[in-house]
């Protein structure tokens, strides 16, 4: 009896509800003298433009995310992102902090408006982003797309970064997405639960069930180095320092190289140009302008070549005063006073010094040269002159890794020692033909097959410029003999590789995963359609009219509400 007259007080409000919401409908359109049928057309447009906005927000945050990632594991190559800029503009800055800082601030506030983007959905109600979102919204989306450009013509090939990463992160990003996914079904199961037509719960299903099955299978897909059996893994890659140590001191300098060999490098790693004078000496830039004094020591020759000036001229500059001015990789704060007056004393150091260096410690070296100028009068000798400097030194000859191509077989003649080293990837026929007994590649140009190849083949493989312990894990799954890195001291407190699992364990992490998302969304889905199922699975017979009345006012109440709410607000604007 309470039940049945509890029943009849719901119905009552409800169609009193109704009344009033007709008779301000009706009112409203009698004071603007305005058609149903346009009125009901100015609804259905404005509903469709909100819906266009909620799908360019969803598309915004997908760009965004995907941005957001390629920066985040960009990490290891930032330095050679300044460096590229500085070679464009000629002045050394930080350019990764601003994309950085505007990165997090719009991927921020798109995330910010896609959760209440999903409370509206859970709640059953219509996205209605106000004109100033909508502008945000807009301007992120340019920004990104911009941003997205523009590092495609001027730094493509980071983008492989994304593709090696994935090789370390995909199994993890994978049960992240599975579980969103999985979190998703109660709004999926309350819209099919409000649904009133057919057509659009089937859409709605048909649409999640494919995303979540992708997802169940998706692992079918993912490769990575690191599954495998432990006792496949390979001996922990040898380290060699670019440049030395570059983030501890100034780079190319004799206290770069001491502190790289103070973690233990197995090889120093350097560009060599050759000075006006014929003595090779170690620089990277084509001027002097960012690592030395030049500017104030020799004002109008800033901007010359640095293979014009003399040995003379290049040892009275100093190496060390802009690391402790510009601070390249925030390190200089943890320094103590004598560090300072140590790295701020440093000067241009030459090829036989560091080579002497390197026969000292028993390290190999490894050098880039770079040609003189047309005008250089050493424009055609410059091979021969950093060849008598390397004999000169003392290094014992299979300590050095010969990278220059020019005059390769008059090399071998001199110094057959010398360890023929290509710096392309040059088919195996090539290498052996050429006496060619080591591969110096970018990270991002060798596969994990093209490592089996090179290992199978007895070519000693050598990956740079490799900064960061995730990448170093990778390449020490996949059996790279060394690396070069401009941070030997962060490699080197990696003592095995971050994640190692065998196949079988990932298997039944996957299985794991996807039987306890599966009965995850089984349960949602039961729990939010408990009553429709129940009314259809018991049938009709056992409802009393007041019964149903009820069932039909409490699932439809909401929703009604809702779209009177919508649509008074909507027909209360000046049309």
């Amino acid at each position: 009896m309470l039940l049945r007259r509890a029943g009849e007080m719901v119905v009552r409000e409800t169609k009193i509800k109704l009344e009033a919401y007709q008779y301000r409908c009706m009112s409203i359109k009698e004071d603007r003298h305005t058609t149903p049928g346009k009125l009901h057309q100015f609804l259905k447009n404005l509903l469709e433009w909100e819906c266009l906005w909620s799908f360019i927000l969803f598309c915004t945050f997908s760009l965004l995310l995907v941005w957001f990632y390629f920066w985040w594991e960009a990490h290891n190559d930032y330095s050679e992102f300044n460096w590229f800029l500085y070679n464009r503009s000629g002045e050394w800055s930080d350019g990764t902090v601003p994309i950085l800082a505007a990165t997090a601030v719009g991927f921020t506030y798109i995330a910010f408006l896609m959760i209440l983007a999903l409370c509206h959905v859970a709640v059953g109600q219509q996205l209605n982003l106000h004109w100033l979102h909508k502008i945000g919204v807009t301007v992120a989306l340019l920004t990104t797309i911009i941003g997205v450009i523009s590092v495609t013509q001027m730094w493509g090939e980071e983008w492989d970064v994304v593709w090696i990463s994935l090789q370390a992160t995909g199994p993890f990003l994978h049960i992240g997405a599975l579980a969103a996914v999985t979190a998703l079904a109660w709004l999926v199961a309350g819209q099919m639960a409000r649904a009133e037509k057919t057509r659009f719960q089937v859409m709605v299903l048909l649409i999640y069930l494919s995303v979540l099955l992708t997802l169940y299978f998706i692992p079918l897909s993912i490769t990575s180095p690191c599954i495998m059996e432990r006792g496949s893994l390979k001996a922990a890659p040898a380290i060699i320092g670019h440049q030395g140590a570059p983030m501890l001191a100034p780079e190319n300098t004799l206290l770069s190289f001491n502190r790289a060999l103070q973690r233990n490098v197995s090889g120093l790693e350097v560009d060599v140009t050759i000075s006006l004078d014929g003595v090779p000496f170690l620089m990277r830039d084509r001027t002097l302008r960012r690592t030395t004094n030049v500017r104030r020591v020799f004002p109008d020759r800033q901007y010359d070549d640095a293979s014009l000036f003399n040995w003379t001229d290049l040892s009275s500059l100093n190496a060390g005063q802009w690391f402790l001015k510009d601070d390249p990789f925030w390190t200089v704060q943890y320094m103590s006073t004598s560090e300072r007056w140590s790295v701020g004393n440093q000067t241009v150091c030459s090829l036989e010094q560091m080579l002497k260096l390197a026969a000292k410690s028993k390290s190999s070296a490894v050098f880039t040269l770079h040609r003189p100028p047309a005008n250089h009068p050493h424009r055609h000798d410059w091979v021969n002159l950093t060849l008598d400097t390397v004999l000169r030194s003392g290094i014992p000859q299979r300590q050095v890794m010969w990278t220059v191509d020019s005059n390769r077989e008059m090399v071998r003649n001199v110094a057959p020692g010398l360890q023929q080293t290509s710096v392309q990837k040059l088919p195996l026929d090539t290498l052996h033909h050429k006496g060619i007994s080591r591969v110096l590649l970018r990270y991002n140009q060798a596969s994990a097959q093209d490592v089996r190849l090179y290992n199978e083949n007895n070519i000693s493989l050598t990956l740079c410029s490799v900064n960061e312990p995730w990448l170093y894990s990778l390449l020490w799954c996949s059996g790279v003999p060394s690396v070069s890195s401009e941070a030997p001291q962060v490699l080197r407190k990696v003592h095995y590789p971050l994640w190692l699992m065998s196949p079988d364990e990932y298997c039944l992490i996957w299985i794991s995963t996807d039987l306890i998302s599966f009965a995850v969304v089984l349960g949602i889905f039961i729990f939010q359609n408990y009553h429709m199922i129940r009314w259809r699975m018991s049938g009709m017979r056992s409802y009393n009219p007041e019964q149903i009345m009820l069932s039909a006012a409490v699932r439809r109440s909401s929703r009604d509400v809702n779209i009177m709410k919508e649509k008074l607000i909507f027909s209360g604007q000046p049309q």
